[in-house]
């Protein structure tokens, strides 16, 4: 598995805002409307789109407008892969960076 820390640290840097860590967690029961979204927050819309912006250029959410509305909702393979990499790092293995630093 090939890992990019450069990337990883992206997304997590995105989801390091409790604000932000709040709507992954909202859009992790599905899509929500950006006005749903910021009724359950004390912020103003362009807060919000603030946030949604850092979350959408970190790759971590997916955006469609309809009408007026737009609505948000996770890419959820994004986070089965973020899961997956953790995972990796956290593994004790044979190909592990850790093997090639002096100790």
């Amino acid at each position: 598995m090939s890992i990019s820390y450069r990337d990883i640290t992206k997304k997590f840097k995105a989801m390091s805002d409790s604000k932000r860590l709040q709507i992954i967690d909202m859009l992790s029961c599905g899509e929500l409307c950006a006005c749903v979204i910021l009724e359950s927050f004390h912020i103003t819309q362009p807060t919000l789109s603030h946030h949604m912006k850092i979350l959408s250029e970190a790759g971590l959410i997916n955006d469609r407008r309809e009408g007026k509305n737009i609505y948000y909702s996770l890419k959820k393979e994004v986070f089965d892969e973020l899961y997956k990499t953790f995972a990796a790092i956290y593994k004790d293995k044979t190909d592990c960076i850790c093997n090639s630093v002096e100790k």
